[in-house]
């Protein structure tokens, strides 16, 4: 018990001793440090009914109290630059956008996260994620068309609850939670916060085919013993009335209706290894993940047609990632294999859906793949002075390839595959805030049996970013 007392007496410490202020923000490194330090603590003595009581995450530095509230978040404001056309018949008729550009500044992601432990092995996590700056509308009278009452949508973002769950925990090994959950298939969704990659948006490949971030609503077993962190999820379908030419699943897990449909159903399994861990470090991690479910008939009217009869839609998806991150070095990367069985029939029964259905009515690849890898130093690692102030600064570089549409019997978008490279800086003032800036070129693969040929795509891109939990 004493002993439990003072790792918490340490963490109030080491919390108000970085700032002598009422109210803090701290990154998630500083989180886990001071997390493994009470783990170590709590191991040296028998487990007693109190410190069973105590959070998986650092949520106060008020030692006093014993059910505990986590805040935090992330968000990116970006402005990107691009050399090339956005108008949608670019890829039809590209020689008569050669030579257009546009600009855009955006808030793709602002997350605001909160968590509470109840004691006792029990707690929650709410995500709240505004994509774009959110959605606004307003009815309005218009003086102009005889007083009409007229609804204004004034922006054109999205708000959506990207998780919410409730947590049982046994201990460190074994932990039960059900909700809505982010699934991990990929490197991109299990790390998905600006601070996580090197560009001022997420690596583009996985972004592309894959729902990202992917969140659905089911059940998932977790835990970490030493080396290995592991975790099951069980899951509805994708719907495959909504896989598309140039994102191929990356809407499936989307529902247009107040429920999410399950006719079909998924799993999912991720591994965590960290090899170096008997050295008592996790600055290496591999990660191999793997899905599989079926996504035919999994929408509010299945067809009963017999030429469909025997169509399951099997999506398959395997990944690799990883991450290093030691001597002023990271060095991250992923790579994802997708299939669907039955492309053709999907396909074609997607085709035949009316125009005013949610579906995308278009030609579905049976294979796609992502592949991306990235490596930046800090160089103010160099500078004592500088590392002491915990400061970072990175230049890197990072390559990507990717397609949509590896094998497809239809007719094929061969723009839908691409390469892309990119590199640039990240500078962190504290390790909660990022600053970033990029030049992409986007190289893409061209019709071999057309004379004309694809503009690239090239870009340039400056973000400031936020990451890290509020302590009160």
């Amino acid at each position: 018990m004493k002993k439990y007392i003072y790792s918490l007496f340490l963490l109030s410490a080491s919390i108000f001793h970085m700032h002598a202020e009422d109210s803090i923000m701290v990154s998630q490194a500083d989180l886990k440090a001071l997390t493994e330090r009470i783990e170590r603590l709590e191991q040296a003595q028998p487990q007693s009914a109190t410190s069973q009581e105590t959070s998986t995450h650092i949520q106060s530095g008020k030692s006093q109290r014993p059910h505990r509230l986590t805040i935090g978040g992330y968000g990116e404001a970006t402005m990107k630059r691009c050399f090339y056309s956005n108008n949608y018949l670019r890829y039809t008729s590209p020689e008569k956008y050669k030579n257009d550009q546009y600009g855009e500044f955006d808030l793709p992601h602002v997350v605001i996260y909160m968590g509470y432990d109840f004691g006792k092995g029990w707690s929650m996590g709410t995500e709240i994620e505004f994509e774009h700056g959110g959605t606004e509308a307003a009815v309005e009278i218009e003086d102009e068309e005889g007083g009409e009452y007229e609804t204004e949508v004034e922006r054109g973002g999205e708000v959506a609850l990207e998780q919410f769950w409730l947590q049982k925990s046994f201990n460190r090994y074994a932990n039960i939670r059900a909700g809505m959950l982010i699934v991990p298939l990929g490197g991109t969704n299990a790390h998905h916060e600006p601070d996580q990659f090197f560009g001022v948006y997420r690596p583009e490949g996985d972004n592309t085919i894959l729902p990202c971030t992917w969140h659905d609503i089911g059940i998932q077993f977790h835990g970490r013993y030493k080396w290995l962190g592991y975790t099951a999820q069980f899951l509805p379908g994708l719907e495959s009335s909504l896989f598309g030419s140039k994102n191929w699943i990356h809407y499936g897990s989307a529902s247009a209706y107040e429920f999410k449909l399950a006719n079909c159903y998924a799993g999912l399994a991720r591994l965590d290894f960290y090899p170096l861990n008997h050295q008592g470090s996790d600055a290496l991690r591999l990660s191999v993940s793997g899905y599989a479910g079926t996504s035919f008939r999994n929408n509010l009217q299945p067809t009963n047609n017999t030429k469909y009869e025997g169509v399951r839609g099997l999506v398959s998806l395997g990944a690799f990632d990883w991450r290093y991150k030691g001597h002023g070095v990271i060095f991250r990367g992923s790579a994802i294999y997708g299939h669907l069985s039955d492309a053709d029939k999907i396909t074609a029964y997607n085709k035949s859906m009316p125009k005013t259905s949610v579906s995308k009515r278009q030609n579905v690849a049976s294979d796609a793949y992502s592949v991306g890898a990235e490596i930046g130093y800090d160089f103010f690692s160099l500078n004592r002075t500088l590392r002491d102030k915990q400061q970072q600064f990175y230049l890197f570089a990072r390559y990507d390839i990717y397609d949509a549409q590896a094998k497809i019997n239809a007719s094929r978008n061969y723009w839908a595959g691409r390469q892309k490279v990119s590199c640039g800086f990240n500078y962190f003032p504290i390790p909660q805030i990022v600053v970033k800036g990029e030049f992409g070129y986007g190289i893409l693969n061209q019709n071999p049996h057309s004379e004309t040929n694809y503009n690239n795509e090239p870009y340039i891109a400056l973000s400031i970013n936020y990451s890290g939990f509020f302590v009160l």
